[in-house]
């Protein structure tokens, strides 16, 4: 499941209620709770859930202050510009001690221009606001660190934000192992008997009054009094969390850095992928390590600063930029931790920064390489303070070539059009390859806030151990395109390993035909790297087999999953025949598709089951040559 599915799944079994505005890239969280209202369910104390959605970001919030107020456990979801505008209100939140917790999709906030992807601008301009803040670096950490701040959040009556990357985990689906529902009951506890019921009337008091000269100081330094009990509770809720669950968070997550010449620190999905950066430059034999912040608010100034304290170079890379301050955010209070340790005597590394990332702008494994390069080098670091990754500009550090993915991983690039069912279908695949395989997947859409009717890019990695890298894949073993004319948009065979194969959806039946349509440049890449291309008319398959006039344009994309079932590796490996495969595909179609109705999901099946059978080997017949690939079966055996 992806990151708003991994965190919905928790909030429906331990909230009581929701007060949201739905918001990009957070509406799949919203909207996944509003299901679970719809279908009369209750949270695990039996108490029916609610939702309430109110026409502002900000009403939203005070929405959650007052269920809050009332004693009931309330979530919010929301983003970028919504949640810059409920920052009045959260200040109010925190003042008041109320323990809610929103969840952020983390978003780019508009600036020269809208943009609703990924970017933590969001989170550094609510940073004051007295939450307590947890980053997630994949949808796992999304779905564990929800119940983590929620035990935190009521015992120190605190309010907590729980962050993901917007889109990159929002929308990414990865392996995850949900809390069971008894682990949830004995680890966040029953409402009733954790939080505060402020208008109880057995307890009178008045709230939101006026307090002068006289009082205000008072009441606001009053306040630290519940922060500093936040560290505390949070380190033994999470070592508990651990004990439960055997996944283990600190405010800190430090990978190799012990014996580190060089460090990189970050937040979200980028500190993920630079595990993987870390342990392929170790075994070059450089010694590097990283670190992800987990906790931004309360921060972990000391943790931080013991654990880069002995390296030579720190470099931190953030999902913002903040051009008219001294450093971004996290660099400065990495500065600051390490200001203390300098009174007191101690040698601390160098530290530099850099921003990456903003906007979803692609943060690729060889662009933390280059940050590697650049700290272990004096010189360069002398020279500048700052870099930037990902685009052509004077301060830009050069990609370095690194494969990151596990060994053995298969990998998919497709390219289509928003609308087409094509991002759908990346997850069924996602889907079945994990829960039929057994193996570790990630399923990521790149598209614009237009979608669609506009050209989408969807990326599949499978693989025997975790995938780290979120975003843009630098080699594919399986392209598909939605179309001949995607060879003339761009170059369609790049990153494509040789041996591998490209699929084209197209009206035209005869092999020599299609071959013909292949541009001549594309034509003679194909042959000179040994790459194999494959065809079918998918929007034939749709129209012939949709229930519905309306389901025939989104039913093509579909069909890629006979298609992928029919070229990739991994039923052949399993051993699995035909029935059996088809069998597992509709029970996946059901959890797609199910509330659509038996006929819906039917049809899909009808469609993916024609698309094994007819996809066409184009290279093999018109080289005249035998592949050896099996034969599939006909449909009458199924």
């Amino acid at each position: 499941m992806d990151g708003s599915e991994a965190i919905a799944a928790v909030e429906v079994r331990i909230a009581e209620g929701a007060c949201a505005y739905p918001i990009t890239p957070s509406t799949n969280m919203a909207a996944a709770f509003q299901a679970a209202v719809a279908d009369g369910r209750t949270n695990l104390w039996g108490t029916p859930l609610s939702f309430l959605e109110l026409e502002s970001e900000h009403s939203s919030a005070s929405s959650a202050e007052g269920f809050a107020l009332a004693g009931g456990r309330v979530v919010n979801f929301t983003a970028g510009q919504g949640l810059v505008l409920m920052k009045e209100v959260l200040h109010v939140i925190s003042g008041k001690r109320l323990p809610a917790v929103f969840h952020v999709g983390a978003r780019a906030l508009t600036s020269q221009a809208l943009n609703i992807h990924a970017g933590h601008d969001d989170l550094m301009a609510v940073a004051d606001a007295g939450w307590g803040m947890l980053v997630a670096r994949n949808a796992q950490e999304a779905a564990d660190l929800t119940a983590i701040a929620r035990r935190v959040a009521e015992e120190c009556e605190t309010p907590f934000f729980v962050a993901q990357d917007g889109f990159l985990t929002t929308h990414t689906l990865e392996n995850v192992l949900l809390p069971e529902d008894e682990l949830l009951r004995q680890f966040v506890g029953d409402p009733r008997e954790r939080i505060r019921d402020y208008f109880a009337p057995s307890d009178a008091l008045m709230t939101g009054v006026v307090q002068n000269q006289d009082a205000y100081m008072k009441g606001k330094i009053g306040q630290r009094a519940f922060y500093g009990r936040l560290v505390g509770s949070l380190a033994y809720a999470m070592r508990e969390w651990e004990e439960l669950t055997g996944r283990s968070y600190g405010a800190i997550a430090a990978h190799r850095t012990a014996d580190a010449d060089q460090i990189v620190v970050s937040m979200g999905t980028m500190a993920d992928t630079a595990i993987a950066v870390v342990d392929r430059l170790r075994a070059a034999g450089r010694r590097v390590g990283c670190l992800a912040v987990t906790a931004f608010r309360p921060f972990p100034a000391e943790e931080l600063g013991e654990a880069v304290r002995n390296a030579s170079a720190v470099a931190v890379i953030e999902r913002t930029d903040e051009p008219a301050a001294h450093d971004n955010p996290l660099t400065r209070e990495l500065k600051a931790a390490l200001a203390d340790l300098a009174a007191g005597g101690a040698r601390i590394p160098r530290v530099v920064s850099a921003s990456a990332g903003l906007g979803s702008r692609d943060v690729a494994a060889g662009d933390i390489a280059a940050v590697f390069d650049w700290i272990a080098d004096p010189e360069q670091m002398r020279r500048r303070r700052f870099a930037v990754l990902g685009i052509r500009h004077p301060l830009a550090l050069e990609k370095v070539p690194i494969d990151i993915r596990p060994p053995g991983a298969y990998s998919l690039r497709g390219h289509s059009i928003g609308g087409f069912g094509s991002v759908t279908t990346n997850k069924l695949l996602a889907t079945l390859m994990g829960d039929l395989f057994g193996l570790q997947v990630q399923a990521y859409p790149r598209y614009g806030s237009e979608k669609k009717g506009l050209p989408t890019t969807y990326y599949l990695t499978i693989a025997d151990a975790p995938i780290r890298q979120h975003g843009e894949l630098d080699r594919v073993e399986f392209v598909p395109l939605y179309d001949v004319a995607a060879f003339r948009h761009g170059n369609a065979l790049a990153a494509l390993v040789d041996g591998g194969d490209i699929f084209v959806q197209t009206s035209l039946s005869d092999p020599e035909a299609i071959w013909a349509s292949v541009p001549v440049a594309a034509r003679n890449e194909i042959l000179g790297r040994d790459l194999r291309l494959w065809a079918l008319d998918t929007v034939a398959l749709a129209r012939q087999h949709a229930p519905r006039p309306d389901l025939a344009v989104r039913m093509q994309g579909v069909a890629l999953a006979g298609v992928f079932l029919r070229i990739s590796p991994f039923a052949a490996r399993a051993g699995l025949a035909r029935p059996a495969l088809m069998a597992a595909v509709r029970r996946q179609l059901v959890r797609f598709f199910g509330k659509r109705g038996s006929a819906v999901v039917d049809a899909n099946l009808a469609v993916i089951q024609a698309a094994y059978d007819g996809v066409v080997d184009v290279t093999a017949v018109t080289a005249g040559a035998d592949l050896n690939l099996p034969v599939p079966v006909s449909l009458e055996a199924v």
